[in-house]
């Protein structure tokens, strides 16, 4: 879960970057309110990426994915990115746990071959 997880998370880093860039183009947003708003969501992409798999990570991500659809009031074509995202996050938090289970399975079936003893 935490490859796919931290992959939406560094293609969601990309996108807020942009984002802000568009955001400085609107004459009512001050460029330092753009530029903490977004280094903020951009760091906590990155610290997300580390903490996908610890309690509260994948929480802490949906609130990112409602930020980013929320981030529209300011640069419309982020509701559709937003939901990109949210769709992608879901994606990889459901099949991640999956492939986690999947590997969890593998590994009990491998432990369990090797140490029974065979017969004589």
């Amino acid at each position: 879960m935490r490859t796919l997880c931290s992959s939406t998370l560094i293609g969601e880093f990309c996108i807020i970057g942009f984002a802000g860039l568009v955001a400085m183009k609107d004459p009512d947003l001050s460029t330092s309110t753009v530029w903490l708003v977004s280094g903020i969501a951009m760091v906590l992409c990155l610290l997300l990426c580390g903490m996908v798999t610890r309690p509260g990570g994948v929480a802490l991500g949906w609130a990112l994915q409602l930020a980013l659809i929320a981030s529209g009031v300011f640069v419309p074509t982020m509701y559709f990115m937003g939901a990109v995202f949210a769709a992608l996050w879901w994606a990889s938090v459901h099949f991640g746990r999956k492939v986690d289970e999947a590997k969890a399975r593998f590994a009990a079936q491998t432990e369990s071959s090797t140490t029974t003893p065979d017969a004589v």
